[in-house]
């Protein structure tokens, strides 16, 4: 995938959430999003992509939390407030598309791992 190609998903994407802060439970909208249809080809491809987006920023946030003994669980909430639209469409959309309901199990998954993870992890002088 080129810069290009990149720069313009991040653009479509960044549109879909904007229409969607009015109404995040509804069905997404975006055969008028310029290259949307090109670029994600249907609603279960920009689904999926917003989900990558969430899943990249949640890894990170489960690393964080890991590191500084956070609980993990703590972690994907505060994300999750951080980010109430995104986290409202993947919810909206899991009620519509299998594939994201599948992607949405490795996420919970991932978090289980995660408070696994910081509940064995050795803290300072423990051997």
């Amino acid at each position: 995938m080129s810069w290009a190609e990149t720069h313009a998903r991040k653009a479509v994407l960044d549109a879909v959430l904007r229409r969607a802060r009015r109404d995040p439970t509804a069905p997404l909208v975006f055969d008028d999003i310029p290259d949307a249809r090109r670029l994600f080809g249907t609603a279960d491809g920009v689904l999926l992509a917003l989900q990558q987006r969430w899943t990249t920023t949640l890894a990170a946030r489960l690393d964080q939390a890991i590191e500084t003994d956070s609980d993990p669980h703590e972690a994907r909430a505060r994300l999750a407030a951080e980010q109430p639209t995104l986290r409202a469409v993947l919810d909206a959309g899991a009620t519509r598309s299998s594939a994201l309901r599948d992607t949405q199990r490795g996420e919970r998954r991932m978090v289980v791992s995660s408070t696994n993870s910081a509940a064995n992890r050795p803290t300072a002088g423990r051997c």
